[in-house]
């Protein structure tokens, strides 16, 4: 089918309506104002039998769609750690689609693979990271939790004399792996997937906001002479604190042990002169995971891995086949390192949003968001009966409604305020468990979040709280 002259204007019609978003997204409601069920009735018929020009198709997916979006990239978002999906992100995104180039070597797109190799190194220059480190570009943190336990996995059993990638696991000598009592669950979906099992784990305690005890991580690596994988965290997702990286990474080196850390947020930390103590010790892990639309505010579909083992990761992830020809292999083959063979060529929305911000922009946005954090948390806690139950030294904090009742009504009146706060869509919260307890948890990721924004967000909260009370 030939483009034609619609076809063209579909796109600069989804230009259009993509800026007419973005432009008024300050003012928009943080709640979609219709639900699944209307949308999805919308869009619910038999596949036409007959194509459409399109312009028509653009115009009606936006129509259909845009009243069941949730206003993510507002700037009063906090209900999960995400970014802003900046605009250059965005345009550099758009580029990428239009281009259409698979980035999984050198001779199907030299620029998509050499303009990720740059955005790659400028990675590691921007968080301080060893210059020998390898990093592949993947869809999230989930994939690059993934990515860096597959490479712990393989390099943990070649130390034992078994090439898993050539012989499996059937038979495998035995590896431990020891993860923190608060990690994120999308390092249990990564040791799934490896065959390391779910729920196979020696878990480490936790302090009350989440640290890593070096401790019991001690005794339990003491426990066993098996090698062991050890899955740290910066970050923690409710209260954003980071396990203590220089006491625990000697600990897991002295045991022979991999250590690989999730700090999918958490590590652009590293990034801010103001902050970067609070990961002293990490630039010796293994491996970590990142997420490039958190703090990097690029859009959806960009996560790096890191890997200080080059040889281990490319084990782990490389593919040959006779159509995947390597010409110049003193070059970084971007295939090289994930687990994906068709893949969109990433690097260009990672690339234009370092080379948007700098390293002083993300520096400056980080140690911004922290700061609106601390101020939020200190606005809230100054409302009567609210308690905020940790003093961010990140950019999480969570928040308790009737404090000083019991448990079960605090927990009602925390589900019922959150529920009105979303309601009321002046800002976005969610909830979360935390140590057992029903909480609202408030990230704040966005380089579009003001001061203002901040104090708008607490007397949001204040408000919807005192209406919660009100019908008490």
């Amino acid at each position: 089918m030939k483009l034609d002259e619609g076809d063209f204007a579909a796109m600069q019609l989804a230009a259009r309506l993509s800026a007419e978003y973005r432009r008024d997204m300050a003012s928009a409601t943080t709640t979609p104002t219709s639900g699944y069920g209307e949308i999805f009735a919308r869009f619910d018929r038999a596949v036409p039998a007959e194509g459409t020009d399109g312009l028509s198709v653009i115009e009606e997916l936006d129509a259909g769609a845009r009243d069941g979006l949730r206003a993510i990239v507002s700037p009063r978002f906090f209900g999960w750690v995400n970014g802003h999906s900046h605009l250059a992100g965005v345009a550099a995104d758009w580029l990428t689609s239009a281009w259409g180039q698979n980035c999984a070597g050198i001779p199907m797109t030299p620029s998509g693979a050499a303009v990720e190799a740059v955005a790659a190194r400028w990675l590691l220059e921007l968080l301080d990271l060893p210059a020998e480190s390898s990093v592949g570009l993947v869809s999230g943190a989930t994939i690059a939790n993934f990515v860096g336990l597959a490479a712990a996995r393989g390099e943990m059993l070649l130390r034992q004399g078994w090439n898993v990638e050539d012989d499996g696991l059937y038979g495998a000598p035995n590896v431990r792996v020891l993860v923190g009592a608060d990690a994120h669950n999308t390092v249990f979906s990564g040791l799934r997937y490896l065959g390391l099992g779910e729920k196979r784990v020696t878990t480490i305690a936790t302090d009350t906001l989440g640290r890593m005890l070096s401790g019991d991580l001690e005794r339990a690596l003491r426990a066993s002479s098996d090698p062991a994988i050890v899955i740290g965290q910066a970050g923690q997702i409710n209260t954003g604190v980071s396990d203590p990286f220089a006491e625990i990474i000697p600990l897991v080196h002295a045991a022979g042990g991999w250590i690989h850390v999730d700090g999918a947020f958490g590590l652009w930390a590293r990034a801010s002169e103001k902050h970067r103590h609070l990961l002293d010790g990490i630039e010796q892990a293994d491996s970590m995971a990142t997420d490039g639309h958190k703090w990097l505010q690029t859009p959806y579909d960009c996560g790096f891995v890191i890997v200080r083992h080059e040889s281990a990761h490319r084990r782990a992830m490389d593919m040959a086949a006779s159509y995947l020809t390597r010409d110049n292999e003193q070059f970084r083959h971007p295939g090289a390192y994930v687990p994906e063979l068709s893949r969109r060529s990433r690097g260009f929305a990672a690339w234009a949003m370092m080379r948007r911000l700098g390293r002083s922009g993300i520096a400056q946005m980080v140690d911004k968001d922290i700061r609106l954090a601390q101020l939020m948390a200190d606005g809230m806690a100054q409302i009567p009966g609210v308690e905020v139950l940790n003093h961010p030294e990140l950019n999480q904090f969570v928040v308790r409604f009737g404090a000083r009742l019991g448990d079960s009504e605090g927990e009602r009146l925390t589900q019922a305020t959150v529920a009105q706060i979303q309601q009321d869509a002046v800002a976005y919260m969610g909830t979360a468990l935390w140590r057992g307890r029903l909480i609202m948890r408030v990230s704040v990721c966005s380089i579009a979040t003001s001061e203002e924004d901040a104090w708008i967000t607490v007397e949001a909260v204040r408000a919807a709280w005192e209406t919660v009370q009100a019908r008490r």
